[in-house]
């Protein structure tokens, strides 16, 4: 089963990608898809064209997002909600089934508290994925995210048929 993992933002967009196979979860790809223009409608384009071009890519089972939190800035949780907008529209266009945890709950999983800083989110990441470096903040949540989801899943976990991931990529 392969996850997509998304943490959205209006500039930089953090995405990790996991699968899960007999038991283990390997990394495959992360980075961060960025909004680089200066409309907001262009950027939202960005982000969506950017998801849709790592679905088509990669072929994810499923994706799980970040939930939109409160945030003392009414324009910053507004601005987050659009591109969460643009990420789940593309998601939804591909047929690609989405889960959504809060941001405390993707920290509990991956760190045991749900209070954990970037860097200890970032060092969980790296251990927990066997990799030779932290990855990018963004990009580490991103995997945080899909970490999170397969370990909710838990033993329900069931790869898709590859004739559905297959449909997905064309």
């Amino acid at each position: 089963m392969r996850v997509l993992g998304i943490d959205p933002g209006s500039r930089l967009t953090g995405y990790g990608l996991v699968e899960i196979a007999s038991g283990k979860t390997r990394y495959l790809a992360s980075g961060c898809i960025r909004a680089r223009t200066a409309s907001a409608a262009e950027r939202l384009g960005e982000i969506h064209d950017g998801i849709v071009a790592l679905i088509d890519d990669h072929g994810p089972d499923a994706a799980a997002v970040e939930q939109v939190f409160l945030a003392r800035n009414a324009r910053s949780a507004l601005l987050l909600g659009q591109a969460r907008g643009a990420a789940l529209a593309a998601l939804a266009c591909r047929g690609v089934p989405v889960c959504e945890y809060a941001a405390r709950r993707v920290k509990q999983a991956v760190t045991g508290t749900g209070a954990a800083s970037k860097e200890q989110i970032q060092h969980m990441v790296r251990a927990l994925l066997r990799l030779p470096a932290a990855p990018a903040s963004d990009a580490a949540d991103a995997l945080a995210i899909a970490i999170c989801h397969i370990n909710t899943l838990g033993p329900l976990r069931t790869p898709s048929p590859p004739s559905a991931r297959a449909k997905r990529m064309k």
